[in-house]
């Protein structure tokens, strides 16, 4: 079916939330001096909570909108991200609309300002990676009036549009698989779950799989900086030096996985024999190691495109997929785990 936009918000709304006069809200909005304290704290409450966010290009253009979709995602460093934006950019670039991205990190507060400071702007879409924001980032979304395409993830409700995969069934589907290749004393390496809210989900969808199957993670190990070759030969040593009987180490990432793949190597460990490793995401940088680590496509590409395609879909007035778009990834066994 096809939805009707909601009507942006505007100083009207601001000003009956907060009991002020419309140029009373606009002197505050525009950070004008001659507005007591308490008032100030009162309208800007109220915009917070409503979502509101004043308009940079008011009164310059007729439509209100600019030719900009704002993306906004976690990291550029994680090789993720890069490819889920050639997909988008690859989607626009024969159109009139433009992506200009912001990056959060993985904090919403930070988000909370990227998005704001983005809004501002009047963009014609917003597509952010996750589904999970803070109670203001999700009231600036749905105050827009614009298609928002949240991505990467589908364990959740989203605001408008959702595309992506469902990284608990990833976690289930790659423990039943190492389950299947006969392994049972099992480690997990990977990203703090702290603020990673889909590699922490793959973990728990992980870590029941196994449980189904009677088997516990016999051991962890966590990180919080960058994902990189050199961290996971690191992560990799520490855990076999406490645990050396371990027949199998799952890893958050690809490139963590192919450090801990190097230095297994090195070590004239038996891949996947005595032991087997993998990854998740697939990334097409590590194709040229000399063994392929087994790993799980997260569908990156496409679903960046899906997500342009459904904000130009959205912008024409066409009908687009209600809610949520589910990928299915698949396992790529590598080199690194037996396929039965």
């Amino acid at each position: 079916m096809t939805r009707s936009d909601t009507r942006p918000l505007t100083l009207r709304d601001v000003s009956e939330a907060s009991g002020v006069s419309e140029m009373t809200v606009s002197r505050v909005l525009r950070n004008r001096g001659d507005v007591s304290p308490a008032t100030r704290e009162k309208v800007l409450q109220a915009a917070k909570r409503l979502g509101y966010v004043p308009n940079k290009i008011a009164g310059a253009l007729a439509s209100q909108r600019v030719n900009l979709v704002a993306v906004i995602i976690p990291s550029m460093s994680n090789l993720v991200f890069p490819e889920v934006m050639t997909g988008i950019s690859r989607t626009l670039e024969d159109t009139d609309l433009q992506p200009v991205v912001g990056v959060t990190d993985y904090d919403q507060a930070k988000e909370e300002k990227v998005l704001y400071e983005m809004l501002s702007w009047r963009p014609s879409g917003v597509i952010i990676a996750g589904l999970e924001h803070s109670d203001a980032s999700r009231a600036m979304m749905q105050a827009a009036g614009i298609p928002v395409v949240e991505i990467m993830d589908t364990d959740g409700t989203p605001i408008d549009s959702a595309v992506g995969i469902s990284h608990r069934r990833a976690g289930r589907e790659m423990a039943k698989a190492i389950i299947a290749a006969g392994h049972r004393k099992i480690g997990f390496l990977g990203t703090s779950l702290g603020r990673d809210y889909r590699a922490r989900k793959r973990y728990e969808g992980f870590t029941q799989a196994l449980a189904k199957a009677g088997v516990e993670v016999a051991d962890t190990e966590f990180y919080t900086d960058g994902s990189a070759l050199a961290k996971g030969r690191e992560m990799t040593r520490n855990m076999m030096v406490r645990h050396p009987d371990l027949d199998f180490l799952y890893y958050s990432n690809d490139m963590i996985g192919a450090g801990g793949l190097l230095w297994m190597t090195e070590q004239k460990y038996d891949i996947p024999n005595k032991i087997g490793l993998a990854g998740f995401n697939d990334v097409s940088l590590l194709q040229g190691l000399p063994r392929k680590l087994a790993t799980m496509d997260s569908c990156r590409q496409e679903i960046g495109k899906l997500a342009a395609n459904i904000i130009l879909d959205r912008l024409a007035g066409k009908e687009t997929p209600e809610g949520k778009i589910e990928l299915a990834p698949k396992i790529n066994y590598g080199d690194t785990l037996r396929k039965v």
